[in-house]
């Protein structure tokens, strides 16, 4: 229909620059209809805005998944973030495993576990369905007696082999669970609880972890997105960090992504920063959990509040744990399971994305299935197990976290952001350490110069270094800050009390208002049905009143799939007009190093 159009109108405009004399003046615009000029101008820009998409790479690295792809695909690349590496002949053993290690399970630990079960079921049986009728549950030992009972039905012909013959020195991503558990391979993830991966074992340096991140995202690139290294200068990299950074690593990913992979420039965003443009919201209280960490933090108009944010050494990962505990309860039949094995731990985790839930109008028993396949002399067998409360109660366990006693990520210290001062840095030459050390300086030299000259009189008590009473008072505000999120037992808070004390930690009412009024839910780590409903229940109970009716919790914003809500935002950021200032190039950062970051960086430094 547009094509006629167009001929049309630019076969009159020649014929009238004929008339004229002038075949080489421009095609004039009053000779276009006005609709039709608007289309083409927007059809130019958004040709030349998929051409840049087409350009950015988007990289938000996780600690059990890695999400990669340009910014203008629909979805990313998702793959396992492991890389497994030949063990050579009498070399040391590591093998980092797909769920964290369970804790030693003392007749104390199995005590408190059982109670706090107890409570959960006692309050789940408490509440009311949506047809105003009171819960009911099926007793475990009547789950438990079916699932003793049940024997699995073996598939003939379905036997297949581990892949360590026929493997490579390196082995990245799904193939990696594939590999013998008991063969000669190193397995690790070079990012554990939201943090580079860093250990005393062999490949926990610095320099290791680093050099997995390279051949794993290098692997990605070459294989998935078809970029070879040569053209690697014409692409742009946008990396999402943790909202809690280490300033040491950012300049480790920096070098990563300029120096080493040869990106031609990159910038960096913090993953809840990113949340809110995946979600198109100008503010939220983002809380997202993850595999291996649950961090929250205040964000308004595209900056985290330094003092909001905190993050815990829990996730998904600690909450599958908590779902296997319960499956053994009642009898899980699938008796060889080994939640230490990659498959058994891949397993374990699907089992509880697909059957947990915080669904009250879902009662009783429910059957479910499930298969089991794994290389070596066992074929492919199909289980049917009975599954009750369990399936809410494990998910519960973001709210009742003495059931994260099971990995002991229930007592490990919360994580708040460090002031510059405690992150002091060699290459950053205006970092606190290094303006407290000058300030000092030029304080001392002024008096002196001062003094010699007469117009100030010496004295032998010279004022308090009111910088480094600065430093000390930002020490133990952390401190304090992190004592706010554990419970007089030396416990972490629930989740919802932890969303509670980041909002209370703004500075005013009126931001308090906001951020109780848009509460982002995102990550992988809870996507069960009802989740978001439960945690608002939770959550109206222990705010202000004066709040109560502002309080809303957003799970999936634009039915975008919670995993991916900071990837697609940074997508989105690394597209605007705006981002041009922040994009820091490799002869930038070659000259400058650290100083430019601190310039550029879209966050507080």
């Amino acid at each position: 229909m547009l094509e006629p159009l167009i001929s049309q109108s630019v076969q009159s405009d020649r014929d009238i620059r004929k008339t004229r004399g002038n075949e080489s003046e421009p095609i004039s615009n009053q000779f276009l209809p006005k609709n039709l000029l608007q289309f083409m101008a927007n059809l130019k820009d958004g040709s030349e805005h998929h051409i840049q998409a087409q350009n950015i790479i988007v990289i938000h690295p996780g600690s059990h998944y890695l999400r990669i792809g340009r910014a203008s695909d629909v979805n990313p690349v998702r793959i396992l973030h492991v890389i497994a590496r030949r063990r050579k002949p009498g070399g040391s053993v590591h093998r980092d495993g797909f769920l964290p290690p369970v804790a030693e399970k003392s007749k104390e630990l199995l005590q408190e576990l059982e109670d706090c079960r107890l409570q959960i079921t006692h309050t789940l049986q408490s509440c009311i369905q949506s047809n105003g009728q009171r819960r009911y549950a099926t007793p475990p030992q009547q789950i438990a007696a079916f699932n003793r009972r049940s024997q699995p039905e073996l598939v003939p012909d379905s036997h297949s082999e581990w892949q360590d013959s026929a493997a490579e020195d390196v082995v990245i991503g799904e193939d990696v669970a594939l590999l013998d558990p008991a063969g000669d391979y190193n397995v690790h993830f070079p990012i554990r609880r939201g943090e580079l991966n860093l250990h005393g074992g062999v490949g926990g340096s610095l320099f290791g972890v680093m050099s997995d991140l390279r051949t794993i995202w290098e692997y990605v690139l070459r294989t998935r997105l078809h970029i070879e290294p040569a053209d690697m200068r014409q692409y742009r990299a946008v990396l999402v960090i943790p909202d809690i950074y280490n300033r040491a690593h950012l300049r480790e990913f920096v070098a990563l992504l300029l120096n080493q992979i040869g990106f031609g420039c990159c910038f960096l965003v913090q993953d809840h920063v990113a949340a809110t443009f995946g979600a198109g919201l100008g503010y939220a209280c983002v809380v997202d959990v993850g595999d291996e960490k649950t961090s929250v933090s205040c964000v308004e108009d595209g900056i985290s509040h330094p003092n909001t944010r905190v993050r815990f050494d829990y996730g998904g990962a600690d909450v599958t744990q908590v779902f296997y505990w319960l499956l053994q309860k009642c009898a899980f039949p699938y008796r060889e399971c080994d939640e230490r094995t990659p498959l058994d731990g891949i397993l374990l985790r699907r089992l509880k994305e697909e059957f947990g839930h915080v669904n009250l109008d879902v009662c009783g028993s429910v059957e479910k299935s499930f298969s089991v396949q794994h290389p070596g002399s066992h074929p492919k067998r199909n289980y049917t197990l009975q599954v009750g409360d369990e399936a809410m109660v494990a998910p519960l366990s973001i709210c009742y976290t003495e059931l994260l006693a099971i990995t002991g990520a229930n007592r490990t210290v919360p994580k708040t952001q460090k002031w510059c001062s405690s992150q002091p840095h060699p290459e950053d030459c205006f970092d606190a350490e290094y303006i407290a050390e000058t300030g000092r300086r030029n304080k001392e030299n002024l008096e002196q110069s001062a003094i010699d000259s007469g117009a100030l009189a010496s004295t032998d008590a010279p004022d308090d270094d009111l910088v480094v009473d600065g430093l000390e008072q930002q020490e133990r505000e952390t401190k304090t800050n992190e004592r706010d999120y554990l419970l007089p037992t030396g416990q972490l808070v629930g989740l919802d009390q932890a969303i509670v004390q980041s909002i209370e930690r703004c500075s005013n009412d009126e931001l308090k208002r906001k951020m109780y009024g848009c509460i982002l839910i995102v990550g992988g780590g809870i996507k069960f049905a009802g989740i978001g409903n439960w945690l608002q229940a939770q959550v109206a109970r222990k705010i202000p009143a004066a709040y109560r009716t502002e309080q809303s919790i957003v799970t999936s914003p634009k039915d975008i799939d919670p995993e991916i809500t900071s990837w697609k935002g940074a997508a989105v950021m690394s597209c605007l007009e705006s981002a041009v200032e922040l994009w820091l190039t490799e002869p930038e950062w070659t000259r400058h190093g650290l100083r430019v970051l601190r310039e550029k960086a879209v966050f507080m430094w």
